[in-house]
């Protein structure tokens, strides 16, 4: 009966310690524009022998959010800045410790720059003197060249985007947001597509990059592609040779300057080649 009794105290003091053991993880988020920004995108990867490089790329990540589809776990408390350029993923947002479970709704957005937005890795103060002055979420500096030929581009945007309802394919399964483990560390990363501004369809996943269209709108011959240039070609008298600059259910995105634009909603991505739902805002 001793016996008895000390075992049944033992179990009783194992219990609550028991019930206070969670299983956790971490979860962190990074941003990486990928060799496309930091190196250039080779002319063999345009279909009309452009090679584009960029010397700026500067984006404002807000909003990183995490949930398990009916409450916020986790959310980032201020707008970053970050330059692409500059080599390497770069940190975004530690989460925490969050319990080891699936989380299927993560979410980030490409806002406008506000006097709160920090300065993430890459991003100096000029630059975001710039983004304010612009009233930007995005800015792209660089240039083309084919041949001899070289056309500098200097263009800023004030599109505000959520990217919504991110996943990814892991092993051939889709995956729909992060699946935190059991004394794992997670970094999901928000990937930049910067080769995405020179598609030539908004919408088709069988977009080529094409820039031919974008150097013959320099109608000043001064080197310089402006968005107010490119404003001015309606798609309608594109030649048909150059590409087909197609904008699927966008209908109100009639030249190249509205449609370079309506480009900046496709550059958000999840973990690489993992995608998101882009709503504009």
């Amino acid at each position: 009966m001793r016996f008895l009794r000390h075992a049944a105290t033992s179990v009783a003091l194992l219990l609550p310690a028991l019930a206070c053991s969670t299983a956790e993880g971490e979860l962190t988020f990074s941003t990486w524009g990928e060799e496309y920004i930091e190196k250039g995108i080779p002319s063999t990867e345009l279909e009309d022998g452009w090679g584009v490089t960029f010397d700026k790329f500067l984006v404002v990540l807000d909003g990183v959010e995490v949930s398990d589809g009916t409450t916020s776990k986790a959310r980032m408390p201020k707008p970053r800045l970050f330059n692409h350029v500059v080599p390497a993923p770069k940190p975004v947002f530690a989460a925490g410790t969050l319990p080891a479970q699936a989380y299927t709704k993560v979410s980030f957005m490409i806002t406008p720059v506000t006097a709160e937005t920090e300065l993430g890795q890459g991003a100096t103060d000029a630059d975001k003197a710039l983004m304010t002055k612009g009233g930007y979420s995005i800015y792209v500096e660089g240039k083309a060249q084919k041949g001899a030929e070289q056309k500098r581009f200097s263009w800023g945007f004030s599109t505000k985007t959520l990217f919504d309802d991110c996943k990814v394919e892991e092993s051939g399964q889709e995956v729909l947001g992060v699946v935190v483990t059991s004394g794992g560390s997670l970094d999901a990363e928000l990937t930049i597509h910067g080769d995405h501004f020179f598609y030539d369809d908004l919408q088709s996943p069988d977009a080529k990059l094409r820039f031919q269209n974008l150097a013959d709108a320099d109608a000043n011959k001064d080197g310089e592609v402006t968005l107010a240039e490119l404003a001015a070609v309606k798609l309608a008298r594109l030649p048909k040779e150059n590409g087909p600059y197609g904008t699927g259910s966008a209908a109100d995105v009639t030249d190249l300057g509205a449609f370079v634009t309506g480009l900046t909603r496709t550059v958000g991505h999840f973990r690489g080649e993992g995608e998101c739902i882009a709503r504009a805002r």
